[in-house]
């Protein structure tokens, strides 16, 4: 099996290093596609203004000074083109996508793009508190085995596959629920205006509120009581109710 790993923090990542020692426990032919710098929240976006390069970092290790989904497509129809990749990992993220986060993360849309042509895709993400101290060795613990019994198993062809592993150690991990897409209703983007050395505006984006208690059920849900989350998530954002709506009037 010849897997492709990307992500969206960089080819320097500490969760890119997870990911591939992951990676290694499934298969002998690993090969990494990975933007040069961090491309945190691109979410699906794709470089068309300007020409892209590659640069080899190491054996079967390149980064692409491009978005995550820049690099899977290069991988998979340029540097793979002769043997495509049977299998997509994208991670292992610093920090959890759930909730919104799958709409705006690079690195749900790293595997977006494998499912898109046709390879199955699965998104890997570590919930932490501190940003420079994310547990990466409780993904690395518990991820192998759950990535076997999914491509035992198998999934769609119009699906990727949304893991996230809760802010522990390995041995705490209260097992593995199957989850759909939570919602947070706490947590606000806000935007603060400072100055720089030159007396120039510059600006920040940020997050702001408290944890609530999520429904159960979800992805967020799972997380808090210390268990692995895994969230089937496909493309198709039609609201059946509102169309069913408008139908009278249309």
């Amino acid at each position: 099996m010849r897997i492709l790993c990307s992500n969206d923090d960089g080819i320097n990542a500490k969760g890119l290093s997870s990911l591939e020692t992951v990676a290694r426990q499934l298969s002998d032919d690993v090969w990494t596609v990975a933007p040069e710098q961090d491309q945190s929240g691109m979410a699906r976006s794709i470089t068309l203004t300007r020409p892209l390069r590659i640069r080899k970092v190491g054996p079967q290790r390149y980064a692409v000074d491009g978005t995550p989904t820049d690099c899977v497509q290069l991988g998979v129809e340029h540097l793979l083109k002769d043997a495509r990749p049977d299998l997509i990992l994208s991670g292992i993220n610093n920090g959890a996508n759930v909730a919104e986060d799958v709409t705006m993360s690079g690195t749900i849309a790293a595997a977006f793009q494998g499912m898109t042509i046709g390879i199955p895709s699965v998104a890997l993400s570590q919930v932490r508190q501190d940003r420079n101290k994310p547990p990466f060795h409780t993904a690395e613990a518990h991820a192998p085995g759950i990535l076997r019994k999914l491509l035992e198993k198998g999934w769609g062809d119009k699906v990727v596959v949304n893991l996230n592993f809760p802010n522990c150690e390995p041995e705490e991990v209260e097992g593995v629920e199957l989850t759909r897409q939570g919602s947070r209703d706490s947590l606000e983007l806000f935007v603060e205006e400072r100055m720089d050395m030159r007396q120039r505006r510059y600006y920040w984006f940020g997050f702001e509120g408290k944890p609530q208690e999520p429904a159960e059920g979800t992805d967020i849900h799972a997380l808090w009581h210390k268990r692995v989350s895994i969230t089937p998530l496909h493309l198709q954002l039609t609201d059946d109710e509102t169309l069913e709506r408008f139908a009278g009037v249309f």
